[in-house]
């Protein structure tokens, strides 16, 4: 078996199509045999991702920091650190900060996150 880990510090962060700023924590791009991916995303106070979906992937989010307003389809919910939310493929979905410090949250995918299979509403 091989280890396969990451340092956080040196993982540089970018953005992504529907505005928010990811770090990959664990990706295919560099380990070639994961079939998952791990992110950071980082929602600025005030600021709020556009409405996307992903055609493939089903995300899984979980709150680390912050609190925020999630939209899923037609549905409004409120988050805070600790909970974790499923985002089947192809559900239109947002995530607002509404709190006083930056949101933060875990961003399950699987298959892994890739910028073409974000679409954005």
């Amino acid at each position: 078996m091989k280890i396969k880990k990451t340092e956080y510090k040196k993982i540089k962060s970018y953005r992504t199509k529907d505005g928010s700023v990811i770090r990959e924590l664990m990706h295919p791009d560099v380990f070639p045999d994961l079939k998952q991916s791990l992110a950071e995303a980082a929602v600025p106070v005030g600021g709020e991702t556009m409405l996307h979906r992903h055609l493939r992937s089903d995300e899984i989010y979980h709150i680390t920091q912050g609190q925020g307003m999630m939209v899923l389809e037609n549905e409004r919910i409120e988050v805070v650190p600790g909970d974790t939310v499923h985002i089947p493929s192809g559900t239109p979905h947002k995530i607002q900060n509404t709190g006083g410090t930056p949101l933060k949250i875990l961003c399950f995918c699987c298959p892994p996150y890739i910028h073409n299979d974000t679409e954005i509403i």
